[in-house]
């Protein structure tokens, strides 16, 4: 079975994922069809960028999306745009949707390098009262 899946290609703890179109035995890096675009989650917010008229043409053939793929087609719009394409509409009339949606939307920082939370804003239940007692331990290490 052909499907639409992520092919990792970014480096240690940097992921950044090809959107390609494979038979769903092979490796996940192994041999594509076709690559359809790529997906950066790391950006704020996630970047998305792939051929909607191919990906619409592989999903008329048959191919399956894999459960993240789904959800960035979901995200998208692509998987409503493709229900239209079911319906009779032409792939190449849906497809210059998204291009005008594409032009029309603000552009996404590449930025990937985001600073720490300050104290007390991190992640946790906790984090607020760790950061409190941190500042008090210190003050009361300044008054000595």
């Amino acid at each position: 079975m052909v499907r639409i899946r992520l092919a990792r290609i970014g480096l240690k703890r940097q992921p950044v994922y090809r959107i390609v179109v494979a038979d769903q035995r092979k490796a996940r890096n192994g041999k594509e069809i076709e690559i359809l675009g790529h997906y950066n989650p790391r950006t704020r917010p996630s970047t998305e960028v792939f051929n909607e008229a191919r990906a619409l043409y592989w999903l008329s053939v048959g191919a399956q999306p894999s459960e993240s793929v789904k959800n960035i087609f979901d995200r998208t719009g692509t998987t409503a745009r493709y229900q239209r394409v079911l319906k009779g509409e032409s792939i190449e009339a849906v497809a210059a949707e998204r291009e005008q949606e594409l032009a029309a939307a603000a552009p996404v920082s590449p930025k990937t390098n985001y600073p720490s939370p300050a104290p007390g804003e991190g992640k946790g239940p906790r984090a607020k009262e760790r950061a409190a007692a941190a500042l008090k331990a210190s003050a009361s290490s300044e008054e000595a």
